[in-house]
């Protein structure tokens, strides 16, 4: 598949009943997470939580790092774009993997409220701050969202060199976001493990058989248990 255009590669996948399938639902599933995130990080923003006691946020000053955080993680989204177009697999695994991370997340952000750290510098972003009604939004913590999307980036790139970067990124991006205090130690050390349990849970659903309509049938009934 790797020597055929984009468009060829595209095109045989939607010509398979459960490459179309894959691709239609992961997309409309996904699109109504998103849907539901304004409302859910208005509400967690009017609650109490707790403020953890961080050693490791302690021993480090603050410093606003929203620039070089935003420009890898716009970077790398775009890198995974590029790759995905020559290579649709890589978009099913990111999509579906995406739609059980976020649900996962959103889940433990429920049952976990916190207040943010000590010392936090607000990270601001206007690409993604209609994803948040457009509001300042500090206690989505546990886990780490940003480091999440990095290190799901890494797991679904194919190329030994790309996932060097994925990981080099992901990395970087976890320590910038202790440094702003944005996020608690935990949240960023917990999210690669999150991340990787469910990225095997999706490769499961969509490799499990040779019939990807049972398989992706399986992973939204699946989906709607957690809801």
């Amino acid at each position: 598949m790797s020597k055929q255009s984009p468009r060829e590669n595209w095109k045989a996948v939607w010509k398979s009943p459960g490459g179309r399938q894959q691709i239609i639902s992961g997309t409309l599933v996904m699109m109504a997470v998103v849907f539901i995130l304004p409302n859910f990080f208005g509400y967690i923003e009017k609650r109490k939580g707790t403020v953890l006691n961080d050693w490791v946020l302690a021993a480090i000053t603050p410093h606003n790092e929203s620039i070089l955080i935003f420009a890898i993680i716009w970077g790398m989204i775009l890198f995974i774009i590029i790759r995905a177009i020559y290579s649709p697999s890589i978009y099913i695994l990111y999509c579906w993997t995406l739609v059980f991370v976020s649900i996962a997340r959103l889940s433990c952000i429920a049952l976990v409220p916190l207040d943010p750290p000590r010392g936090l510098i607000p990270l601001t972003d206007p690409l993604t701050g209609v994803f948040y009604g457009n509001a300042m939004i500090t206690k989505d913590l546990f886990f780490s969202g940003h480091t999440a999307t990095l290190m799901l980036i890494f797991l679904c790139l194919e190329k030994p060199v790309d996932k060097v970067i994925g990981a080099i990124a992901t990395i970087v991006v976890g320590y910038l976001l202790l440094v702003q205090h944005i996020h608690y130690t935990i949240d960023v050390l917990a999210a690669p493990v999150f991340v990787y349990v469910f990225y095997r849970f999706t490769r499961y659903f969509l490799n499990k058989s040779n019939k990807p309509q049972k398989a992706i049938t399986k992973a939204i009934n699946a989906i709607k248990v957690i809801i």
